[in-house]
């Protein structure tokens, strides 16, 4: 048996969608919502459970928002798990939408079950637990998934495309920078979004580099191919007064000698949701940044630069077109890439479920191994910052 994917990512490969759950992302939850949506573009899954919130009033009416039945609308995920694993049209997967901290117990939960997770980023709030989360999962023998959207654009694909081709020669140096103002002012923590994300006990020992910097280290390597080797960081408060970091200045060793940087900030006046990637080697550059996700900067050395829009055709290719749905000039955004990374997860796992190989490269999503370097990440900026900004393997 093979998939047929020349209908595109949102068609499912088995004939069948797949069935998700949810644990938190329930009413008010913003993760939840872009996850939700993602969900449903996709194509390739049907919600039909969840146990939405910690607080029972609130999980059973964000249950009835997302039109989940009212017999698999649950208030303990531990009953989700059993009941779910018992029923013969159980869930394939769950997502899970908590706070860092509660993401290994339930992720554990599920998985002891035998159902897959998917688990937003990053993977837990320690190492420790995240490596305790892992050899739950090897012994399970259960698929699990990270959820890095941005990996997801059709630009992105189509930079990770041209830098493997040589497009811009030998990679020489690399700067990434995510840049937004959420928290210039003092934190509000009567708001519970806030007051989890300034909670070491909740998010761990660092705050704006968990929350954003993940995201930045992670679209810099998966581009590039290249990983970082050492990490040297400091962290600042540049906004007001708060427990945990709003913005952190690390620079990077790659391999191949590369230099890196990355500049991470919750706390720049004026700024919205600057996700922005550079990449120079010795035969040209490219340039891309997420507010305007449809287009990518391409500078080739003593030649005159290129802006190659998302479609099809007019240098597009395969890699990025896969992920590209829509004509040029109707837009494709940060939902979008939702959609391809529940889409990229959900042939994936039909795939393992029907025991067939994809051909390498054919979707790609993160696994938990990805998200093991990306708390490897945090740790190391951690450790570098407390001892002064020395350099710190990882």
């Amino acid at each position: 048996m093979t998939f047929d994917m020349t209908q595109g990512l949102r068609v499912p490969p088995l004939g069948r969608k797949l069935k998700l759950g949810f644990v938190g992302g329930g009413r008010g939850g913003l993760v939840g919502n872009w996850h939700f949506g993602g969900v449903r573009l996709s194509g390739q899954w049907d919600v039909v459970a969840g146990a939405l919130s910690s607080k029972p009033q609130t999980a059973l009416a964000s249950a009835k928002d997302w039109s989940i039945p009212p017999d698999r609308a649950y208030t303990s995920l531990v009953d989700m798990a059993r009941i779910e694993a018992a029923r013969p049209d159980g869930i394939d997967a769950v997502t899970i939408c908590t706070p860092n901290a509660h993401h290994a117990e339930a992720a554990k939960t599920f998985l002891s079950a035998g159902i897959a997770v998917i688990i937003d980023k990053p993977l837990t709030h320690s190492l420790e637990t995240s490596l305790d989360l892992a050899k739950v999962a090897q012994d399970s023998g259960c698929f699990v998934a990270v959820t890095y959207p941005y990996i997801h654009h059709a630009m992105i694909r189509q930079a990770r495309a041209m830098i493997a081709n040589g497009a811009i020669g030998q990679v020489r140096q690399v700067l990434a920078e995510y840049v937004q103002d959420a928290r210039v002012g003092p934190d509000d923590l009567s708001n519970p979004g806030t007051a989890w994300r300034r909670d070491p006990s909740t998010v761990g020992r660092t705050s704006t580099t968990a929350d954003i910097g993940t995201h930045a280290i992670h679209l810099l390597e998966h581009v590039t191919g290249i990983s970082a080797t050492e990490v040297r960081a400091d962290f600042h408060i540049c906004g007001g007064p708060k427990t945990l970091e709003d913005t952190a200045f690390v620079k990077l060793r790659m391999a191949d000698d590369v230099p890196g940087h990355l500049w991470i900030t919750q706390a720049a006046a004026g700024n919205y949701c600057g996700l922005r990637l550079r990449v120079y080697g010795d035969r040209g550059g490219l340039e891309w940044d997420q507010e305007h996700p449809e287009q990518l900067r391409y500078a080739p050395l003593d030649a005159p630069q290129q802006v190659f829009h998302r479609g099809h055709g007019g240098g597009m290719l395969p890699q990025a077109e896969a992920l590209s749905h829509l004509p040029r000039g109707h837009g494709e955004a940060l939902t979008d890439a939702w959609a391809n990374l529940y889409s990229e997860i959900g042939i994936a796992l039909a795939a393992r479920q029907a025991d067939i190989h994809l051909p390498e490269g054919q979707v790609i999503y993160t696994p938990l191994e990805e998200g093991l370097r990306g708390m490897r990440f945090i740790e190391a900026c951690a450790d570098s910052h407390e001892a002064g900004g020395t350099w710190v393997k990882f």
